[in-house]
């Protein structure tokens, strides 16, 4: 499955807003567009978020038409904003506006230019999906055959653009023979584990018992989890994670009992400008997403609402990190830093 594709100056996504009911595809024309599909959440996930934003940067590139590198470099300026502004939590959403950025700076000519950020956008997809299978063939390591394994949201292939981080672990564990249950909490507001982690899960054929978020507590204090493994959208230098909401109660329910708390991330989700998890900014997203399902609305008309879509799980929390360039325990300021630098 390849939820997104560069299709010669078109975009070729997976509609995730009509999963599971119905798998739609969408070609996107313009920059405007891919910048819309993260926003309305067509495209989401970390990684995911990373790889459209740069083929979308790509897209609104090859669409200036400029005299000269200055007008085009402050022309492609307004592009990159527009998707600096599509959403705030996701690091890898501004790492690749930095790398397109930079490659556009470094070249004289508007037409190699383009050129240019076309083949980074690529390159960008290439080192995801790389990533992403290493990091689970890594993190299979620590799961032993018959877990249980309970997940939260969805970060399988949807949204990494890749072969996964949590699930892509699951996949790999499984590929190598070992027995492996999942537990996926549906992950309110919007659903994503029950619209789309079970849907990959059963794609896959693997065995997946959908939880409502509040039963996770039930279901670790009867001896019924081996682990937890999580994604991330952001991971400060000391080892702060930023991921959909919910995952910090998640996590002290696992240290309450004992389980296993592991996130699964690219490298590219580290981000060691910020020292702790209270500087990752946090989106707050439309009151609709709770107060609405389907366009039916559950609650009393005006009612107050609070929707922060993610929440931080502070590294004490944390068993490991597992990213492509190993397993990364504590202490998470010295080891982050010397995979980052260090690679």
């Amino acid at each position: 499955m390849r939820p997104i594709e560069w299709l010669d100056g078109k975009v070729k996504i997976i509609d995730q807003t009509q999963l599971p009911r119905k798998v739609s595809f969408v070609e996107l024309s313009s920059h405007l567009e891919v910048a819309a599909a993260i926003k309305e959440m067509k495209i989401r996930g970390a990684p995911a978020i990373g790889v459209a934003a740069a083929y979308g940067i790509a897209l609104g590139a090859l669409s200036i038409d400029a005299a000269g590198k200055r007008e085009f470099l402050d022309r492609l300026e307004q592009i990159l904003q527009v998707f600096a502004d599509a959403r705030p939590t996701a690091v890898n959403l501004f790492s690749s506006i930095a790398r397109m950025k930079k490659v556009a700076a470094a070249i004289d000519d508007v037409s190699g230019i383009k050129q240019a950020l076309v083949d980074e956008a690529r390159r960008i997809h290439t080192e995801e999906e790389l990533a992403t299978v290493q990091l689970s063939r890594l993190g299979a390591e620590l799961i032993d055959d018959g877990s249980v394994v309970l997940t939260h949201c969805n970060t399988g292939s949807l949204a990494t653009a890749g072969y996964g981080t949590a699930l892509g672990i699951i996949k790999a564990a499984v590929g190598q023979g070992k027995r492996i249950e999942v537990i996926a909490t549906e992950t309110r507001p919007l659903l994503q584990g029950a619209r789309l982690t079970a849907w990959e899960l059963r794609q896959e054929n693997i065995a997946v018992t959908l939880i409502t978020d509040s039963m996770a507590g039930y279901v670790m204090s009867r001896g019924r989890t081996s682990c937890v493994i999580v994604g991330a959208d952001r991971i400060a230098a000391n080892g702060d994670t930023a991921n959909k909401i919910g995952t910090y109660t998640l996590a002290v329910l696992a240290a309450e009992n004992g389980i296993p708390f592991y996130v699964a991330a690219p490298t590219s989700t580290i981000d060691l400008s910020l020292d702790c998890g209270e500087e990752i900014p946090i989106e707050e997203r439309n009151p609709e997403e709770i107060t609405h399902i389907g366009g039916v609305s559950l609650a009393p008309q005006g009612v107050r609402v609070a929707n922060p879509a993610f929440d931080v799980t502070p590294c004490r929390y944390i068993t490991a990190i597992i990213t492509e360039k190993g397993i990364i325990r504590e202490p998470y300021a010295s080891s982050l830093k010397k995979v980052i630098i260090e690679g």
